[in-house]
């Protein structure tokens, strides 16, 4: 906590929704196929919470609404992920807790607040976009977007070798069960090189992996987290550089879990079924371990042991 009575050549910004004329009308309203620019910024700098509400939403809108984030005037953005599931809002189904990089704090009725303290730095400029891609506006009954952007400014730009936050959302609906008996759990089926696993990260130069929101739809039912995780570092083959023993250990749990738990770190923060079927959420925070890479990064799990779970 030095940092906080530390003097520094630091500029604290915020972007939000407050109402320009006056009023108290302090959000902004996003009709369907609309784009809406969030934040906009030239110069270095770096953003440091990302806040969003709703007071009456759809659950649709937590996947109709598209975050993009474009750093130093790149064409391509670096954040492209639905709304809810940045915020780790799992299946669109709401789960309050709170951890180190994300919290869903309660409001009124099905009205939250999503909250994400990703570091975010860029050198000449950022943008950040919501796109709605559904057919209502976002919000549901009282459509309006309720946000926050804190952010820093710096007199000259961050160091060359600073990252850049990336973030993107991937889905495999369903997975391919391998071998003879599908969503039956194996003990005795091998797998020796992880081709079929399924791929959560798949990036290409230098980084640090720091976080995955992984969601499971177990339409097989019963026990279905016996996939290891395997990350291929820096364009290995088999064996991984980090291999797992099973999901539930990526997360922090014991055995099987089939109760919610939410931690600083690690979660299994939607169980929606005791019996493991239905839909489930877990998120993992490399913060104190992050994942480094050199020149590529593979991170990916089984979809039951030697992949023979078919799950969404």
């Amino acid at each position: 906590m030095s940092a906080l009575f530390t003097r520094d050549r630091v500029h604290s910004r915020r972007a939000s929704s407050w109402d320009r004329s006056g009023g108290n009308r302090d959000f902004i309203f996003v009709a369907p196929g609309d784009t809406a620019v969030l934040m906009e910024h030239h110069g270095p700098g770096c953003i440091t919470h990302f806040y969003c509400a709703f007071v009456f939403p759809d659950p649709r809108d937590y996947r109709d609404a598209i975050v993009r984030c474009y750093w130093d005037g790149e064409e391509t953005p670096s954040v492209e992920v639905p709304l809810g599931d940045f915020f780790c809002v799992s299946h669109a189904r709401v789960r309050r807790f709170t951890s180190a990089l994300v919290s869903i704090n309660p409001g009124f009725g099905a009205s939250h607040g999503l909250n994400a303290y990703f570091p975010m730095p860029f050198a000449t400029a950022a943008r950040v976009t919501l796109e709605n891609r559904g057919e209502r506006a976002l919000g549901g009954l009282l459509p309006a977007v309720w946000y926050h952007i804190d952010y820093e400014t710096y007199d000259a730009p961050p160091p060359d070798d600073t990252l850049r936050f990336h973030a993107q959302w991937r889905c495999e609906r369903p997975t391919l069960a391998v071998g003879p008996q599908p969503n039956v759990q194996l003990h005795d089926a091998s797998n020796l090189d992880g081709t079929e696993n399924y791929v959560a990260l798949d990036a290409t130069g230098a980084g640090k992996m720091v976080g995955i929101h992984l969601q499971i739809h177990n339409i097989a039912g019963g026990w279905y987290g016996e996939g290891d995780d395997m990350v291929f570092i820096d364009g290995e083959v088999w064996p991984p550089s980090i291999h797992g023993t099973g999901t539930e250990e990526i997360f922090g749990g014991g055995a099987c879990p089939a109760e919610e738990y939410a931690g600083t770190y690690h979660g299994f923060h939607l169980i929606e079924s005791r019996d493991y079927s239905g839909l489930i959420g877990a998120y993992r925070w490399f913060v104190q371990d992050p994942i480094r890479f050199a020149t590529s990064l593979r991170w990916t799990v089984e979809h039951g042991h030697a992949n023979n779970f078919a799950n969404e």
